[in-house]
């Protein structure tokens, strides 16, 4: 009898310790840092002719906060051509945006400019550069969309860029270098002012006009 109370007595310590030991490892895995969830990002809908080619999908969006910088330059010039010049022969020419772009958490994205892109001989590009990584894209010419179902009235055109050049962070972080398409959508304001650039007077001089848009970057998958 003695020895089955023994035998009982170790086979319940034995069940106790496993038990306590099962429960620190739940515990400790409670602790642990957990594997954050991919987030998705879904585009709204847009018109026919910026619409995404089959075979990518979006892996990155930013919502940006800055403004469209414009120059008023005598017209046609390199960038504004004949049929879009008005009578006065003068134009606002954009010459750059400048702009932050964050994610829902108000944490920076990207900041978005324009710069010379490499790949194309220094041509002037869209550019994004990565906020943490500093992985580049620039984007190739644009396919601008007005639709007024889309494009709300008095913003700047809603866009799609194919990707024209990208190039790692110093370090080799690349968060950027897989994209090949950019969508600018949801704008608001940006759009050139409809005074001021109208004799030689005004050449020269720059206008700084607010915006917010949505910027949605794809990879091919």
């Amino acid at each position: 009898m003695k020895n089955y109370k023994t035998l009982e007595n170790q086979i319940t310590r034995r069940i106790l310790l496993s038990a306590c030991a099962t429960a620190l490892a739940v515990a400790f895995t409670v602790l642990l840092p957990q594997p954050a969830r991919a987030h998705r990002v879904t585009p709204p809908p847009v018109p026919a002719a910026i619409q995404v080619p089959a075979g990518n999908k979006a892996f990155l969006e930013g919502h940006a906060v800055g403004t469209q910088n414009y120059i008023c330059l005598p017209c046609p010039n390199p960038i504004t051509p004949t049929a879009m010049c008005p009578a006065s022969g003068f134009a606002w020419t954009l010459f750059t945006p400048e702009a932050t772009l964050f994610t829902d958490a108000d944490k920076q994205v990207t900041t978005h400019f324009f710069s010379p892109n490499p790949f194309e001989n220094g041509t002037i590009r869209a550019t994004w550069q990565h906020a943490r990584d500093t992985s580049t894209v620039w984007g190739g010419r644009a396919i601008p969309s007005s639709d007024p179902a889309f494009v709300a009235p008095g913003a700047i055109p809603w866009l799609l860029l194919p990707m024209a050049g990208t190039q790692e962070g110093p370090t080799g972080d690349d968060t950027l270098t897989v994209t090949t398409f950019i969508q600018r959508l949801n704008t608001s304001g940006g759009v050139a002012p409809s005074t001021g650039c109208s004799m030689s007077t005004d050449v020269g001089v720059r206008a700084f006009v607010p915006y917010t848009a949505d910027y949605f970057f794809y990879k091919a998958h």
